[in-house]
């Protein structure tokens, strides 16, 4: 996942699912085993996070949930997010991508019917995204998670096909331009395509970069 919107082309991949056990039928008369502890790597100081302000949070690979994601605690960086989200709500502007992003965190650790609420959550107003193809991407990312292949395959063909706006020049969060391939995320739909058959991490990881930094003008 890249920290530029959307997912802005964004987004850099995030690292290493955890795996979720699924609870077995408990026989009669037999108490349910307790859930599994939070492994000590994934531990944080939970005030220290929700005290956190919106890009310290959400768009620094040091700090914030991307912490603990490239930790490899997947589930512990999505239930941050969702803490924070209570706790602050976040700008109208960028709540989708807080949504998208906790979305993402539980595709990869095998949360899919949560994952597809969340990605349908940060979806935005038609109007809003005419002519970037965001609700493009998420619908293609929603067809991988739902093993429908045609409907990935659609949601690729259309956004393939979207015009680069006219005048359009995106810069990183460090204010430098940045030369994205267009249309921006064909590169992850691509990617999801080519590796079908792995979960959504391994899959998102088959994309190809798609964003470079341009020289300063002299």
């Amino acid at each position: 996942m890249a920290i530029v919107h959307p997912d802005m082309g964004a987004v850099m991949p995030i690292l290493i699912a955890l795996v979720v056990a699924q609870a077995a039928p408990v026989a009669a008369g037999r108490k349910p085993p307790l859930a599994a502890p939070t492994p000590a790597s994934c531990r944080y100081d939970k005030a220290a996070m929700l005290a956190l302000d919106e890009r310290a949070f959400d768009q620094t690979m040091s700090g914030g949930w991307r912490a603990l994601a490239s930790a490899g605690c997947d589930l512990a960086a999505a239930d941050a997010i969702q803490a924070w989200r209570a706790a602050h709500g976040g700008e109208p502007r960028t709540a989708g991508l807080l949504n998208w992003h906790e979305g993402q965190l539980r595709a990869n650790a095998g949360q899919t019917a949560p994952a597809i609420a969340l990605f349908e959550a940060a979806r935005k107003a038609p109007a809003e995204d005419a002519a970037f193809g965001w609700n493009l991407y998420v619908d293609g990312s929603i067809a991988f998670l739902r093993r429908d292949l045609a409907g990935l395959d659609a949601a690729r063909a259309r956004l393939a096909a979207l015009p680069r706006p006219p005048g359009y020049a995106p810069v990183g969060v460090d204010g430098k331009p940045r030369a994205f391939a267009w249309p921006m995320n064909l590169n992850i739909l691509d990617g999801l395509v080519a590796c079908w058959n792995r979960g959504y991490k391994q899959a998102y990881a088959c994309a190809k970069p798609a964003v470079r930094t341009l020289p300063t003008a002299p």
